[in-house]
């Protein structure tokens, strides 16, 4: 009786071997996700890949979200370079399945390797957090996604429902101005940094807010160009890998591009970068991160946070604020928005998603497609 149980069970498991299709069949065959067929036609090649991959995970937007790119942007289908950057940015380098995906965020690399698109070693990657029993991922411009239909095996891995797209994430410049921080922005514009910030590879930058930079209005009015750029490069970390507040623990000291160490101290869940907390951390972006901070890092005055502190406190002794924030005149409006919201480590709406490509390196265009309200940008 052992022997024929063994026997069965064999059996069964090779008819269920058999049953199981390939990736781009999986989709095909789902009454949720049949309309990726059309991306997929564009691309044999990428289609041929995957189909044959092993370990991977694809976030396949569903058929609604689909059909609103498509309806919102007839002609998006043309722009083939970002649409295969689109879709290797669904794809997850491993198996996830959705039981796996904690309430700890895990910073999961993509199969988006392009240079046109990323300048992070080994792949840009996604926020993948479980919030509320929501598996959620996060991408460029704090969008969001959640999965409505979990774990369905293919041959190579396993596939999740989504109920948007994934942006890829734009360039430091773009995404600063996205989120507002149009100080900073005018800061690397006044200091020649910008085309320097935007290409550098594995980068994390601690991004100082507008209200940071107005706090210290006095002590930044009258600086060089060379003083700004010390100030500006003490913010930014160029290492093998992005600094994700995963990897930020209590007390690791890193270094800047200008040689000085920044240091990480947690606080009761909240980081700090000196005596400066993070108040939105993970946005990421096409070279690496940025954590937005609520004080300008003083190079020359290296502060750490008072063991009790709630609120980050200025490293500039004796500044006084300014009537308004510094370096803003003459910086573009932006042409999208961040996302944020409290939900969540990088958060955003669970309703709104969005697709982008938003990346300037060398002479290299931007372009960015969005999924709720497509339009291609700058491209």
């Amino acid at each position: 009786m052992q022997l024929k149980n063994l026997t069965l069970a064999a059996l069964v498991g090779a008819v269920s071997a058999q049953q199981m299709m390939n990736l781009t069949g999986t989709i095909a065959s789902n009454n949720a996700t049949s309309n990726l067929t059309t991306f997929f036609g564009l691309f044999p090649e990428l289609a041929q890949t995957l189909d044959s991959a092993q370990n991977i995970t694809f976030l396949a937007p569903s058929n609604e979200a689909v059909a609103a790119l498509l309806e919102s942007n007839p002609n998006i289908t043309q722009n083939t370079d970002a649409l295969r950057a689109v879709l290797q940015y669904h794809v997850l380098n491993g198996t996830y399945l959705s039981s796996a995906i904690t309430n700890t965020s895990a910073f999961v690399p993509t199969l988006l390797t392009n240079q046109t698109f990323t300048n992070v070693t080994g792949g840009q990657v996604v926020e993948a957090i479980n919030i509320g029993g929501n598996v959620t991922f996060y991408s460029g411009l704090l969008q969001n996604v959640s999965v409505v239909q979990a774990d369905l095996n293919f041959t190579g891995g396993v596939i999740h429902v989504i109920d948007g797209l994934l942006t890829v994430p734009a360039n430091v410049s773009e995404t600063a101005l996205a989120a507002g921080l149009t100080s900073l922005v005018g800061a690397l514009n006044n200091t020649d940094l910008v085309g320097a910030v935007n290409s550098q590879s594995d980068v994390t930058i601690f991004a100082p807010n507008n209200a940071a930079f107005q706090n210290i209005g006095s002590a930044v009015a009258n600086l060089t160009t060379e003083e700004l750029a010390a100030i500006l490069q003490y913010h930014v970390v160029a290492g093998e890998s992005p600094l994700y507040s995963s990897t930020l623990t209590n007390g690791t000291t890193v270094t800047t591009l200008g040689g000085e160490d920044l240091t990480i101290t947690l606080i009761n869940g909240s980081v700090f970068v000196n005596s400066a907390e993070v108040v939105t951390p993970n946005v990421l972006v096409a070279g690496g991160v940025v954590h937005v901070i609520d004080n300008v890092l003083n190079p020359q005055m290296s502060m750490a946070p008072n063991a009790s502190a709630t609120t980050g406190a200025p490293a500039f002794s004796g500044a006084t604020s300014a009537s308004e924030a510094p370096f803003t005149s003459g910086v573009a409006a932006p042409s999208t928005t961040i996302n944020p919201s409290e939900a969540g480590a990088g958060a955003a709406s669970s309703t709104s998603s969005a697709l982008g490509v938003a990346m300037k390196t060398g002479a290299v265009g931007a372009a960015a497609l969005f999924g709720a309200g497509a339009a291609l940008l700058n491209y």
